[in-house]
């Protein structure tokens, strides 16, 4: 099956794919900051440029859109039937890459957390999670007056 558009029109469609600040990241950060948390956002110099990261819990979350990152539910599961092999292709990138990052993160010393676009769908049990992450990462005693943060 060939593809609705032609090639520059689906390249203009991709291009609007947003890769930061999508609809669930922007959910999972309002919740966070609704119980209290300080976090930063894509952090450059850790592996994966997590979405947020609450470096006193050293905690990183990534916020995943199901069908992006190959969850299982049944948006994520679900395969375009136009270029079946490249979207297939794709995603198993994405996930490989996932993966990558995630071990770097821990190895490094942080806990990861991934939250699915799915899984916002309930907002009571998402925050009830988020709470608990907060509660079982106690915050590293702050530095002192004149030492260094290395």
């Amino acid at each position: 099956m060939t593809d609705v558009y032609d090639a520059e029109k689906r390249s203009a469609v991709m291009a609007r794919v947003k890769g930061r600040d999508t609809a669930p990241e922007k959910t999972l950060r309002r919740m966070l900051t609704q119980l209290g948390a300080r976090y930063r956002l894509h952090r450059k110099d850790l592996p994966g440029s997590p979405d947020i990261v609450l470096s006193g819990r050293r905690l990183v979350v990534f916020a995943h859109g199901c069908f992006w990152h190959g969850h299982d539910c049944a948006r994520g599961s679900r395969v375009p039937k136009a270029n079946r092999d490249y979207w297939l292709a794709k995603v198993g990138r994405n996930r490989a890459r996932d993966a990558a990052a995630r071990e770097a993160l821990e190895a490094a010393g942080w806990r990861v957390e991934t939250v699915w676009e799915c899984e916002m769908k309930d907002e009571a049990a998402l925050k009830a999670r988020l709470k608990a992450l907060l509660d079982s990462a106690p915050l590293r005693p702050a530095a002192r007056q004149g030492e260094s943060k290395r």
